[in-house]
């Protein structure tokens, strides 16, 4: 079996020559990339883009290039082949720079945890630079942040909070009394006892992948799927298998062709408003599901991070309401709904399943913030806060309409997309095959930030996650026209 670590993977590069600079072009680019070497961004065996691509992510002639990579090419460092692109092949001349400077590279290649992907790299970089526009964030914009909400929390945790000691290994007591109130709501019957509460819901996934299943278990999940985008089951010698999905939810019977008998199983579902297609399982479609998994012994871990954020009408209740045997794991979070700085999840699931994971929990972080589980308890119990839900979802609304609108407008012979009835996201999916790579790199120098569905799919795929959540208004329109205009010359390119 191939040695997975030492796969080739294509660089990202999030930098272009400053055509104003008193150094020449291609020498810029000359130190750019021995940079990226040197200081072990790529690694030996890393591909760079193909010389025209590179000409255009530089914005330089292809000379500029040519130059620049025959230089690199005369110090070592790289080796060009037709056919297969320029490769990285060693270090050395940034070794003979520097002789103190350990092999960092072959460290990190031997840590058991995988990297993500160079794509979903250069997002969560490029999120925080000035004058990008986030299509495809998966949050909440900060304009609709509860200032005066929150200002009255901040003043009643002056009062409420005893100390900030650690906590207990299940989370704050009076948190896990306040969200079993707020469960029943939703048809899930539990005691403070069947709920520990997690650094955001993601951690729950880590907790999980530690303790809860073997190396070569199985983890079933939507096609595609959030957890597609994440290394965390696979880093544990674990197989994700996507299972296809209709607009009313997962397959689930195309898991008893591809199931093997005896084998080690769960899977991982987000039912309401899915990440990334925005789809909604049908009631009778959980029902379903929910039997199919009872009959076949398959334990569910349900992801609901978007059930409250529901726009035109509330969602069925979630799978775990179902749920007398706890073979059902429910994650709830606060990050989408309303605050993802205060990394605050919370996982429910029978007493023995929660103990052994508030016990993992404990040796990795001994317990999520104290003040995030104080705050969260006030906002949870705030006159304001469903007030609050109330007009985040009358803003998501507005947003979703606009977008929908400016796709309407610029996108009816180029791609289809169904409307989602909540949550953050439309899944753009294109009508002719798209180069998605240089997609990316074309939008991201246009100013705008895409999510490609390639990052959450298990084969090829020609879509994009949009998001309403995090755009300003004002901009939904003109970065939707944008994008409109870089894919129909991509289309015209073909």
């Amino acid at each position: 079996m191939a040695d997975k670590s030492k796969e080739k993977k294509t660089v990202v590069i999030d930098w272009t020559p400053d055509k104003n600079g008193k150094v020449p072009m291609y020498k810029q680019i000359v130190n750019y990339i021995s940079s990226k070497i040197s200081s072990g961004d790529w690694t030996i065996g890393s591909i760079l883009p193909s010389q025209r691509e590179l000409a255009e992510i530089f914005g330089v002639n292809r000379s500029t290039v040519v130059a620049a990579l025959e230089e690199l090419e005369s110090f070592g460092v790289l080796k060009g082949e037709t056919g297969k692109g320029t490769t990285v092949i060693s270090n050395t001349w940034s070794l003979l720079i520097s002789s103190a400077t350990p092999d960092w590279g072959k460290y990190l290649r031997s840590g058991i945890f995988k990297e993500n992907m160079p794509t979903i790299q250069a997002i969560n970089k490029m999120e925080f630079e000035k004058g990008i526009i986030r299509l495809g964030t998966g949050e909440l914009s900060p304009e609709l942040y509860p200032t005066e909400m929150m200002k009255d929390i901040y003043m009643k945790l002056s009062q409420t909070i005893p100390s900030l000691n650690y906590l207990e290994p299940l989370g704050l007591l009076e948190l896990r009394e306040v969200l079993c109130e707020r469960l029943k709501e939703k048809g899930i019957e539990c005691k403070p006892s069947n709920i520990v509460i997690t650094s955001g819901s993601l951690q729950a996934l880590q907790l999980f992948s530690v303790c809860m299943l073997k190396q070569g278990s199985t983890v079933y999940c939507e096609a595609p799927s959030y957890i597609k985008s994440l290394q965390i089951f696979q880093s544990m010698g674990m197989r994700l298998l996507g299972v296809n999905m209709d607009c009313e939810g997962i397959q689930y019977w195309n898991m008893g062709t591809v199931r093997k008998s005896g084998e080690d199983a769960l899977l991982y579902t987000i039912p309401s408003f899915h990440n990334p297609t925005g789809a909604l399982m049908s009631e009778a479609r959980r029902k379903d599901l929910f039997k199919f998994c009872s009959d076949n012994r398959l334990p569910i871990i349900e992801d609901d991070a978007y059930g409250d954020i529901w726009i035109d009408e509330e969602p069925p209740k979630p799978l775990k309401s179902m749920d007398e045997n706890g073979m059902i794991i429910y994650l709830g979070t606060i990050s989408k709904v309303l605050a993802p700085g205060l990394r605050i999840g919370w996982l429910v699931g029978s007493e023995s399943v929660v103990e052994r994971l508030s016990d993992v929990k404990m040796q990795t972080d001994y317990g999520a913030s104290s003040v995030s589980q104080w705050m969260l308890r006030e906002i949870l119990l705030s006159a304001h806060y469903d007030q609050y839900l109330d007009e985040v979802r009358r803003v998501l609304k507005t947003r979703r309409d606009l977008m929908i609108g400016a796709l309407e407008k610029c996108f009816s012979k180029l791609a289809v997309w169904e409307v989602p009835k909540g949550g953050f996201y439309i899944w753009l999916k294109f009508n002719q095959d798209i180069a998605m790579e240089k997609l990316f790199h074309l939008a991201l120098k246009e100013g705008l930030l895409l999510n490609p569905g390639s990052i959450y799919d298990f084969k090829k795929n020609n879509a994009l996650r949009l998001s309403y959540s995090y755009i300003k208004e004002q901009d939904i329109m003109a970065s939707i026209e944008k994008l409109s205009r870089i894919v129909l010359l991509l289309a015209k390119d073909k």
